[in-house]
């Protein structure tokens, strides 16, 4: 990150076009950096390229400055010991257990299947459009996916943008609560057919062996041409092993969307994985009228897709697979699954794929990952791009986005040192802003206004 591209963080005194309220100013000045210029940009997609454009559809970069730095040198056990069933939140953690994106940024990974949302709007009958909405609800977590990684932090008041032409969103979110953490989203179609907003508040605790994150928070979608809107909660996330073994994540809960038009409500739960695995990522529910009359049965896996199955033919097909005589899962041996317990919580062997029930319509299938996904923290397509800096952006971009972080931007290249430095000392400033509320009755904050001309620092 060049010295003139200065990160303020912490917020106070903004003028309040400056916060979540100016959205729709705010966005146009991004679109005219993000779609202007023809230059060639490499697959590294390195911060200050431009990237090609070809029939005026911008091109976005593809991989990551610099491959994923090891974690076997760390020793998490030493700092999480004397935290279990506390809060996470409040523990510093090496950097190396992170991934180079804010939690703001992650939130954006939401609208990786926003064509679901388009495809909603256009369709007539409300059950159609339950299982759309449904669909991209449990799209929204298919990108953690193998993403053992934490993202950064949100500072107070720390915002990012996202206009994208060639999806048809507009996606801007706001840090508006340091303890506890809660970030603010809004979202809305550039057809002017939905919004999309809510807030999220992120509890995470240490079990042990494991690390649950409750992301606590009503999600709201509004879609505009059918006066509909419906709300939801995210499922639970878990990761394991965080102490020893492979690292591998569940999802799990129950999911009830609610559409507040019609009275509709979809029901999914997100399964445990259980003793042998045989539940691993898998969802099922149903759709309801506002009588309880079922509609449609729902079932799939997050990490894979969704189906949508009439409700009888579902019935009839689960009393045929009862009366036959299928072979059950194999049982593991009990005294090596008793040894491997003890020391870590085995993921799963063998996945099986989804079994598809005939007469069923496909309602969603996750988007393929780049090959070398696996160097990249495990992003996808989507998430490459999210923190990608071109040409002139800095000039434009508000100084609160966290695309200019020099924490974040440096472990992106690869620069461990210099993210550690950089997070620590971004951290300390925020922590002796807060010192100031006691004292004088207010927050002085971190981001101040730069003087004319240029940028103001934050040296420590």
């Amino acid at each position: 990150m060049d010295g003139d591209e200065e990160f303020f963080d912490a917020v106070s005194g903004f003028d309040s076009d400056k916060s979540l309220g100016g959205l729709s100013e705010a966005n146009p000045r991004v679109t005219a950096v993000v779609h202007t210029g023809s230059s060639t940009c490499n697959g590294a997609g390195k911060a200050g390229e431009r990237p090609p454009q070809e029939n005026g559809v911008q091109k976005h970069r593809t991989s990551l400055p610099a491959p994923m730095s090891t974690r076997s040198d760390f020793s998490v056990w030493s700092i999480l010991k004397r935290c279990i069933g506390l809060e996470l939140s409040k523990i510093t953690m090496p950097i190396a257990f992170n991934e180079p994106l804010s939690f703001l940024q992650r939130l954006t990974e939401y609208m990786e299947h926003v064509h679901l949302l388009h495809r909603a709007c256009r369709l007539p009958q409300p059950l159609e459009r339950m299982q759309c909405v449904a669909a991209f609800a449990v799209s929204a977590v298919a990108s953690q996916w193998e993403r053992t990684g934490k993202p950064f932090n949100p500072l107070l008041g720390e915002t990012y943008e996202l206009v994208r032409e060639d999806l048809g969103f507009r996606f801007i979110c706001e840090q508006v609560s340091h303890h506890p953490p809660i970030s603010a989203f809004h979202s809305e179609g550039l057809q002017q057919d939905f919004l999309f907003h809510g807030s999220i508040y992120p509890k995470l605790r240490f079990w042990g062996k494991s690390v649950e994150a409750e992301p606590r928070g009503t999600i709201t979608l509004e879609l505009l041409r059918h006066s509909e809107a419906y709300t939801w909660t995210n499922p639970t996330c878990c990761v394991h092993n965080v102490i020893i073994g492979k690292l591998w994540i569940e999802q799990y809960g129950t999911v009830e969307i609610l559409n507040h038009s019609t009275g509709d409500k979809c029901v999914l739960h997100f399964k445990p994985c259980g003793l042998f695995g045989k539940e691993l990522h898998r969802v099922e529910g149903h759709i309801q009228d506002k009588n309880r009359r079922k509609l449609s049965i729902i079932y799939g896996k997050w990490t894979e897709g969704l189906w949508g199955i009439d409700p009888a033919a579902y019935e009839s097909f689960r009393k045929q697979e009862r009366r036959g005589e299928l072979p059950g899962p194999a049982r593991p041996d009990d005294a090596a699954e008793r040894a491997e317990s003890s020391t870590a919580d085995a993921e799963p062997a063998v996945q099986e794929t989804v079994q598809v029930i005939p007469g069923s319509q496909l309602l969603w299938r996750v988007n393929a990952r780049p090959p070398n996904s696996a160097q990249m923290y495990n992003f996808t397509s989507f998430t490459v791009s999210l923190n990608e800096l071109q040409t002139g952006m800095e000039k434009i971009l508000a100084p609160t986005d966290c695309r200019l972080r020099p924490d974040i931007r440096g472990m992106e290249d690869g620069n461990m040192d210099l993210a550690s430095q950089e997070k620590e000392r971004l951290e300390e400033k925020q922590r002796a802003a807060r010192r100031e509320l006691p004292n004088t009755g207010h927050c002085r904050g971190l981001f101040v206004k730069p003087p004319r001309g240029r940028h103001a620092s934050i040296q420590a």
